[in-house]
């Protein structure tokens, strides 16, 4: 894969760094998503659409779930290419909580490490731009990334069932991590719509 044009570095996820994309990176990340198509495979039941990459640097929450910021970031190797990226959302539903919409790992790296490295620097990151909370969904049976992020330290907190993707309505665990201690109570306290039973 070529290299992205040289951009500021956010912040050192050794052993790559994070970077802000825009949408004149949408080409290089569509690559990106169609040379490891695992994720839309089991999300979506297809592989990326053709104009997926824009799609997802333009995604935004539904109506009414309000939030201050979102970035797209890209986790570039030492030659500038593309190696991973995440989609989040800072102060999603409340101030403090920052969403993870979309974490995609290039798929030679997988089970090397280098995914939990990545988190727990872009954790790190989150929580000096003032996160007290993470949150995200996945996809209920994908046992891979289930057991990923409860090794991280999230923990489910309920479920959503009949979230369409693509060609497949699926089960989102709704899970959080806690970044600036406290307890999962409180979390729940601040947002109504993860408590286990809400609508």
């Amino acid at each position: 894969m070529e290299p992205l044009t040289p951009r500021p570095t956010l912040f050192d996820a050794d052993p790559a760094r994070a970077c802000e994309l825009g949408e004149h990176d949408a080409p290089a990340l569509q690559r990106f998503f169609e040379r490891h198509p695992e994720y839309f495979l089991l999300a979506q039941g297809r592989g990326p659409a053709p104009d997926e990459a824009l799609q997802e640097l333009r995604d935004a929450p539904p109506v009414g779930m309000p939030y201050t910021r979102r970035w797209t970031l890209g986790f570039l190797d030492a030659a500038d290419r593309l190696v991973a990226m995440a989609n989040l959302w800072s102060d999603l539903l409340a101030e403090g909580v920052w969403h993870i919409g979309l974490f995609v790992v290039a798929s030679p790296l997988h089970g090397s490490g280098t995914a939990q490295a990545l988190c727990r620097a872009l954790e790190a990151w989150m929580r000096d731009q003032g996160a007290r909370w993470v949150r995200l969904g996945v996809i209920r049976g994908s046992h891979r990334a289930e057991r990923f992020w409860r090794r991280l330290g999230y923990i489910q907190v309920r479920e959503r069932a009949d979230v369409a993707m693509g060609e497949r309505v699926q089960v989102l665990r709704v899970m959080v991590k806690p970044l600036a201690g406290g307890a999962i109570a409180d979390y729940l306290a601040q947002v109504a719509r993860d408590r286990p039973g809400a609508p």
